[in-house]
């Protein structure tokens, strides 16, 4: 194999030389920045260049600027003087005391510089608990650029119409119902409102429960009663049956009478059947037949001898508390019935019962309602006014 000639070498190593001096020598962008400081006289802590940001409504970038100290320098390369650099780029020459450019942004701002906006979105998680509101979709600009436009916000149509109330109420845990703690344990399993009449002061206003009602209903509910209690009757009730009491009935003279009926009358008989019987009395104070009040109800026709309304207040026979125990569940059961604590809806609007060993006459003229107990309650027919 042929050696290469020496000739030949020496030829192509002198250009390969000269290239890469040149190469190195060249003056690069910061080169050419160090020159010009070095040729202005700053050379002890110049600065090398610097690039001014201006506030504008998108941003402006502005051209690089290369300063000048010498005065003489700089005036003498006139205003609007540069360089252009390897890359294309141009570098304004500028004087160290050079104030605030007079020119317009259209003129001053390098345009073709600037590109599309950049933004960063963060994820929004979604809320743990619903807030009361529109269930609608928000985009903007930011989220989906529109660079040729003006940006906007819009609300778009959702994509769940018809499922809103199940996605709402799925914020919310659901939770068994809060026993009521202001009533012993037996009278607690028969309330029915946790919303006491505004008028029992024995009853401090309650939390809204969220097992027994949605946030939407504790918070929107029309109180047309303004805080009464009024009955939720069945359309079989009589209208009456909807009024709410009188506020003397809450009075302690009032709960007494009623007391002593839910005593004498029901003290044998479970807690239900005695809450039966307080309602009972209680719908004939809201029935105009019948007197309006508590102790006008219960006493009513008490000088007549097994005539009255209600046997043991003209039985003759005394009325003397032996049970003190029985006698505090009827006062409890009193005031949670009165206060619309307690509503049996199987009682409603009734207005009369008898135990289950008598056959009274008017039996069979009302109609039968429900049994608890020993006692059947019946619902007078037609308006009830009798």
């Amino acid at each position: 194999m042929a050696a290469a000639s020496p000739g030949l070498s020496r030829r192509w190593s002198t250009p390969l030389l000269l290239a890469l001096g040149l190469f190195v020598g060249f003056p690069s962008v910061s080169a050419h920045a160090d020159l010009a400081t070095f040729i202005s006289g700053i050379n002890r802590g110049g600065e090398r260049w610097r690039m001014h940001m201006t506030a504008s409504p998108a941003g402006s970038l502005h051209e690089a600027e290369m300063v000048f100290s010498d005065p003489i320098t700089t005036a003498a390369l006139g205003d609007g003087a540069g360089m252009t650099l390897p890359d294309g780029g141009k570098v304004s020459l500028a004087s160290a005391d050079k104030q605030s450019d007079p020119r317009t942004d259209e003129e001053r701002v390098n345009r073709k510089d600037k590109k599309g906006r950049i933004v960063t979105v963060a994820p929004v998680t979604p809320p743990k608990d619903f807030s009361a509101g529109t269930i609608l979709q928000r985009t903007s600009a930011l989220t989906q650029p529109v660079f040729d436009t003006q940006e906007r916000m819009v609300f778009a149509r959702p994509k769940i119409r018809g499922q809103e109330i199940e996605i709402a109420t799925a914020f919310y845990k659901k939770a068994p119902p809060k026993r009521d703690e202001t009533l012993s344990p037996m009278i607690a399993s028969l309330v029915t409102n946790n919303r006491a009449d505004i008028l029992a002061t024995a009853y401090a206003p309650a939390a809204p429960d969220y097992a027994r009602e949605s946030p939407f209903d504790s918070i929107l509910k029309d109180d047309t009663a303004s805080g009464r209690f009024i009955p939720d009757i069945s359309p079989e009730d009589h209208a009456w049956a909807a009024n709410p009491l009188p506020a003397d009935v809450f009075s302690e003279a009032e709960q007494t009478c009623l007391t002593s009926g839910i005593y004498f009358e029901s003290r044998g008989e479970s807690v239900k059947g005695q809450a039966a019987v307080a309602q009972v009395i209680l719908n004939r104070v809201r029935n105009p037949a019948y007197p309006g009040s508590i102790c006008g109800v219960v006493y009513q026709n008490k000088n007549l001898y097994n005539r009255c309304q209600f046997s043991f207040a003209c039985d003759r026979i005394p009325d003397i508390v032996w049970s003190p125990s029985h006698w505090q569940t009827a006062k409890e059961i009193a005031l949670a019935v009165t206060a619309g604590k307690i509503w049996l809806p199987e009682v409603g609007s009734a207005t009369h019962y008898h135990a289950t060993y008598v056959r009274p006459d008017w039996g069979p003229t009302m109609k039968r309602l429900t049994q608890i107990g020993k006692h059947i309650f019946y619902r007078t027919y037609g308006g009830g006014w009798s």
